[in-house]
């Protein structure tokens, strides 16, 4: 494992220092940058012992391999990498489990987007393969504003394994697909619940999709064929929400 990892923006940073204090090594900021923001983070890493240092555009661009760092950039210890007994965990320290697993989502800025809409629908986990998947990489963290250090990002082994532990569990698995008898407004989604969702391209794979208890589809009623994959889930995430509430 990489002994730290840079993590830049606004919001990714506010919440590391809120959270996860212990984890900031040293804060690099653009020099003459006068936000009121940027102030507090300054004002909390120095607080926490951390190093600050001011420094050009190009050399937060650098760190970064960004220029949407909106003037800050942290090295940061690791976070926590969570695997299936984390998950096992998840589920039974919740009465209703709410899941999300992504199934191929290779675009960072999809998996940010996934994210920072199911910490703000509640969801418990977001789960996604090792391989074949995006992961918690700097985009991520920037597009999640902040949702990446709060909800567990699950990465398993075997996503087809998973889904067998999980409905042994009592969860009930399901899928989106455009061939779907069923759209979502005709299923009851309520109990512990995992939705699924498949890549930007292809959908689910095969085996994912034979370990479903239920496929649903989104009604479409233009000329396009399908929705992005982050709209898709943001749609689907909260009509679960309104059943569930």
């Amino acid at each position: 494992m990489a002994q730290h990892e840079y993590i830049y923006g606004i919001h990714a940073l506010q919440s590391v220092i809120e959270r996860e204090p212990e984890r900031l090594i040293e804060l690099f900021v653009l020099k003459g940058k006068d936000d009121k923001s940027v102030h507090t983070i300054v004002n909390q890493a120095r607080r926490f012992g951390a190093s600050i240092q001011f420094c050009q555009r190009k050399t937060l661009d650098d760190k970064a391999d960004s220029e949407q760092h909106q003037g800050v950039v942290a090295r940061v210890k690791p976070g926590k990498v969570y695997n299936e007994n984390d998950l096992a965990a998840i589920v039974q320290a919740n009465a209703q489990p709410f899941l999300l697993i992504l199934d191929g989502v290779t675009d960072p800025h999809n998996l940010g987007a996934c994210l920072r809409t199911a910490d703000g629908a509640g969801v418990h986990a977001v789960v996604v393969p090792k391989d074949n998947s995006a992961s918690l990489t700097p985009v991520v963290r920037k597009v999640a504003c902040g949702a990446a250090e709060v909800i567990p990002l699950v990465q398993v082994t075997n996503l087809a394994r998973t889904l067998r532990d999980l409905q042994g569990m009592g969860v009930w698995i399901v899928g989106t697909a455009g061939e779907a008898d069923k759209n979502i407004y005709e299923c009851k989604l309520g109990g512990p619940l995992a939705l699924v969702m498949g890549a930007e391209d292809k959908g689910m794979r095969r085996l994912t999709r034979e370990h479903c208890d239920e496929l649903i589809k989104l009604p479409m009623a233009g000329s396009v064929s399908s929705l992005n994959v982050s709209v898709a889930t943001g749609v689907c995430l909260y009509e679960i929400v309104r059943q569930r509430t």
